[in-house]
């Protein structure tokens, strides 16, 4: 007795499996510029990594003698993989089966999904493209009814952010339940001009008498990248997945885990001469923060989170010595460096994500404070930076910061975490105050100056006496800045410093959840 018949069933219900929807549904996939999941799928794991869980759902058609004559396979494949020989759940929409929404099978498949991503203790890579599983005016007539919206499951999909890195490629039209899922997650990815991302499409916008738009101008990556919504642009697919992989590589499988150590083979001491002259002595005069940052991490390791977004603080991971950290700096060519909403709102999530998976945290501070004026009021700007400064107290990783240039106002007094004693130093370049000398000596000395026979030459000499008093060597003396450093020796002094937190490092989790 042999089961050859079952065996050739199985390789059959595959086979119709892996064609999707079929040849001209996948050459349509590749017209608009974009690979179908199982290409998607190939290129992102480890060759041969892929095991495919519920690969024979589907909605099957059968003849008069029970036998099955097709099978639209389920538009949502998924399964565990590898990434750099680091297990991993990887599923994906199959747009090319109904669009991506729903179908007989894809509700159970993407709750199993996320449930072993959240049980395993894995990292979760969404390929998202089309719906992601929520249903269409068709599915009324297809099911025999309609439904009320309770987004079974989602409890799981959030609760995996605190467990293990989940991250979002937003590959295709993207719109309901799949833009929430972009949304929530760690990092997320869309990839210019072929993808977009949407709270509803075009056709539902113009039935609303809200304009009749495409889906370009509704989602396109130069909105959601400059709001937020998502995180990076990629030029191609191929780039999403190669900034997926370098996202995880930075960070544990979970949270009962530290982040990974790699060989470096860059000197921890090594000094860099550009250092000495990059900061202007003219306090208003900006320079490129970027510089620093890539000279004092290990060489090409810096990694910018968010960079169309909340511009003037910068934030991203990082190594030193090979030792993951994340790291936040303000940009000086925008605001001055000033802290905004969306900038708060950014420094934020990366932040949680250190508390979460134990990464040390480094400010490198060029901050005139909060960024001022009637359009900042209005955008509830000191609300955004209270929480951004609560999540810096709320820290439970190591903390340092190097004060750069300024440090004003209360966003200036991100130079220290509250409660904390942390390594913290100053170029001599430091300059800090509860705000700027120069915005405030009118001000305080308003009367002085008026009595004064020539007011211009007296606000000078005031100045000029004032400035005298403002070197961070006077601060050193009162150790209200613990050291100055050399310019040239910072990234010595943060190896060293990384050195130490990583010893302090424990995998204890915060008092509070991830915050999508």
């Amino acid at each position: 007795m042999s089961w050859d018949d079952e065996l050739n069933e199985m390789a059959r219900r595959a086979s119709l499996a892996e064609a999707m929807g079929g040849t001209e549904k996948v050459a349509r996939q590749h017209e608009f510029n974009k690979l179908t999941i199982r290409e998607r799928i190939a290129d992102i794991a480890d060759e041969d990594s892929f095991h495919e869980i519920g690969k024979f759902a589907g909605v099957g058609e059968y003849d008069e003698d029970g036998e099955l004559t097709n099978l639209t396979p389920s538009n949502f494949v998924f399964g565990t993989a590898e990434i750099d020989d680091r297990p991993i759940i990887l599923s994906g929409d199959d747009f090319t089966v109904r669009g991506g929404s729903a179908d007989a099978s894809i509700a159970g498949k993407r709750v199993q999904a996320e449930g072993l991503a959240a049980e395993l203790r894995l990292p979760h890579i969404r390929l998202v493209d089309g719906m992601g599983g929520g249903g269409s005016v068709k599915t009324i007539e297809t099911v025999g009814r309609t439904y009320i919206p309770e987004l079974r499951g989602w409890e799981t999909i959030v609760s995996h952010l605190s467990i293990a890195p989940s991250v979002s490629l937003a590959l295709g039209s993207v719109a309901g339940i799949g833009a929430a899922r972009v949304a929530t997650s760690h990092y997320s990815v869309i990839v210019k001009d072929s993808a977009q991302m949407m709270i509803a499409g075009p056709a539902l916008v113009d039935w609303a008498s809200l304009g009749n738009v495409s889906k370009e101008e509704l989602g396109s990556y130069k909105i959601h990248t400059r709001n937020g919504a998502i995180d990076d642009v990629a030029n191609s697919e191929y780039e999403a997945f190669e900034l997926a992989r370098r996202f995880l590589s930075y960070l544990p499988s979970n949270a009962d885990e530290l982040p990974p150590i790699n060989d470096s083979t860059d000197d921890p001491n090594r000094e860099d001469q550009a250092l000495l002259s990059i900061v202007p002595k003219d306090p208003r005069q900006p320079y490129q923060m970027h510089r620093i940052l890539e000279s004092v991490c290990d060489e090409s390791s810096f990694f910018e989170i968010g960079k169309k977004w909340g511009r003037s603080i910068i934030t991203g991971l990082a190594r030193l010595n090979g030792m993951p950290v994340a790291i936040f700096a303000e940009n000086p060519r925008v605001y001055g460096g000033a802290w905004t909403t969306d900038a708060a709102r950014k420094l934020i999530r990366l932040l949680d994500l250190a508390s979460t998976f134990h990464l040390p945290v480094i400010h490198l501070e060029d901050c005139p404070g909060f960024l001022i004026g009637k359009k900042s009021e209005e955008e509830g700007t000191i609300r955004a930076g209270a929480a951004a400064l609560a999540a810096i107290g709320q820290l439970t990783t190591p903390f340092c910061c190097v004060v750069i240039r300024k440090a004003f106002g209360v966003a200036g007094g991100a130079n220290h975490k509250p409660g904390s004693h942390h390594f913290r130093a100053a170029w001599p370049s430091g300059d800090w105050g509860s705000l700027p000398i120069e915005g405030g000596i009118e001000v305080a000395y308003k009367a002085e100056i008026a009595e004064a026979k020539d007011p211009d030459a007296h606000l000078a000499e005031i100045k000029d006496r004032l400035n005298r008093l403002r070197s961070p060597f006077r601060s050193a003396e009162y150790f209200e800045i613990e050291e100055i450093i050399d310019p040239r020796t910072t990234r010595s002094y943060l190896c060293k410093w990384a050195k130490l937190a990583r010893k302090a490092l424990r995998t204890d989790p915060p008092n509070f959840g991830y915050r999508p």
